[in-house]
């Protein structure tokens, strides 16, 4: 991507990695201090418990999502969105086929 001022990714052109079954991953536009990722689930996935130092804000584009972090939950529908702190123990379940525009400040190394 680099940083030129301005930074564009056309989603077409990206390819979606499917880093684990039921969910696939597009890694869109994104800069040292910012990153911004499409995922889409099927019904019926269920994410692993984790947590990372990035922030996270999370969107809901269309479906439903069920969202847990520090012994809550919330059924997330479209038009919905949270943010995480970083170092936030978290997890998600699709309880439709669903799609989510994350953004992560700093960007995630691992997802470059």
């Amino acid at each position: 991507m680099g940083n030129s001022g301005v930074i564009y990714a056309a989603t077409d052109s990206i390819k979606a990695t499917t880093p684990e079954s039921g969910m696939q991953r597009q890694v869109l536009a994104w800069s040292s201090q910012l990153m911004l990722v499409r995922h889409t689930f099927e019904k019926g996935w269920v994410g692993a418990r984790h947590s990372h130092p990035h922030h996270q804000m999370v969107y809901v584009v269309r479906g439903h999502i069920r969202f847990n972090a520090q012994g809550r939950s919330w059924e997330m529908r479209a038009g919905d969105s949270l943010v995480v702190d970083g170092g936030i123990e978290h997890e998600a379940a699709a309880m439709e086929p669903s799609e989510v525009l994350d953004i992560f400040t700093p960007f995630r190394q691992d997802y470059a």
